[in-house]
């Protein structure tokens, strides 16, 4: 695991060089298509990273998106008017049964059909109309690490080409990097939490997929139960868990959701909890009780990739730190096929 994060960068530049022209050319076409919706099919990290998509993609095209219960097509046979719509399968492994099901409901009923997905010779590869590969290379450890951030980097490449207007997501790579160099900073975070058994993750906006994907990091390779959601969503019930010394993880970029960020930590305070921020806020970094912090370079809008690499290092080495190995958790395996 840790050897596939520091890998990221390299996957990153290698993506946008190989995938860019075709993006490109698939953003044009898609345009003359008039598409009206959006709609996401996934399941796992490749979840995560879609609904990362979808704020990323609702924001810059204004089109509507939406994720997929997959059910709704493999259970209950539904059959959805289509005629208009981009549906946007992602997989690691593209052999997700469920996810490919989807693809072929929605062709037959007149959607374009896109996969995003690790593997070239895939069956979604063959099912989809189009596919865009993240150029990851064999992903041995079975907790996805450089094939989500390679996921979340199509989306920007995707957007980029839908709006035919750049998003300097190629700063990203040069920004993993930068996150990458936290490593020793992380490895001596954890000991604080080598006893952590529950905790919540918070994030927000176009952070909110980072704070579902770390809090699955965190039980599939350290087994700690941990709770995700939005600052906003925080304190419409779920703040009643917090007591002192409960430890609550936060994504917190400087940006348009710095406040709510300000006004959690306020409170997280005044309950005594145990707050970790990752952040390139310094008046959020004064207010955590410990916090990673990532260059002030980094926008928002660009921070959701460079600001999951820590998290990443976070979880892989509070696993080791717990004596567990990350790359082969228990109970699960690399590829999942469900119906």
């Amino acid at each position: 695991m840790l050897k596939e994060i520091v890998e990221q960068p390299a996957v990153l530049e290698k993506t946008i060089q190989s995938e860019g022209k075709k993006t490109a050319k698939l953003g044009a076409f898609l345009r003359e298509k008039d598409i009206d919706l959006i709609i996401l099919v996934a399941r796992g990290s490749s979840d995560n990273a879609s609904l990362f998509g979808r704020y990323l993609l609702e924001i810059t095209t204004g089109i509507p998106v939406s994720l997929s219960a997959p059910s709704v097509f493999t259970l209950y046979n539904a059959k959805l008017k289509l005629d208009r719509a981009l549906v946007i399968g992602v997989s690691q492994s593209g052999e997700g049964v469920d996810i490919n099901r989807v693809l072929e409901s929605a062709k037959k009923s007149g959607a374009f059909t896109l996969g995003i997905t690790n593997q070239a010779k895939s069956a979604m590869a063959k099912i989809a109309d189009e596919t865009l590969l993240t150029r990851a290379g064999l992903e041995k450890s079975v907790a996805a690490t450089k094939t989500y951030t390679g996921q979340m980097l199509h989306f920007y490449m995707l957007a980029s080409a839908l709006v035919d207007k750049k998003l300097e997501f190629e700063k990203i790579p040069q920004f993993a990097d930068e996150a990458l160099k936290l490593s020793l900073e992380v490895e001596e975070a954890v000991e604080r939490y080598v006893f952590m058994e529950n905790c919540v993750v918070v994030g927000r906006g176009l952070n909110y997929g980072n704070s579902y994907e770390l809090a699955l990091k965190l039980m599939e390779t350290c087994y700690v139960v941990a709770e995700r959601f939005s600052s906003a969503d925080f304190f419409h019930g779920p703040l009643a868990l917090i007591e002192r010394r409960f430890p609550v993880i936060l994504f917190a970029p400087k940006g348009v959701t710095t406040q709510s960020n300000i006004d959690l930590l306020n409170r997280l305070k005044e309950l005594h909890a145990d707050s970790f921020s990752i952040t390139n806020d310094k008046k959020i970094a004064s207010l955590s009780s410990r916090s990673l912090l990532m260059p002030k370079e980094i926008d928002e809008f660009l921070s959701p990739i460079p600001f999951i690499i820590p998290a990443q290092l976070f979880a892989a080495h509070l696993a080791k730190a717990k004596g567990l190995n990350p790359d082969v958790p228990r109970s699960i395996t690399k590829i999942t096929r469900t119906v």
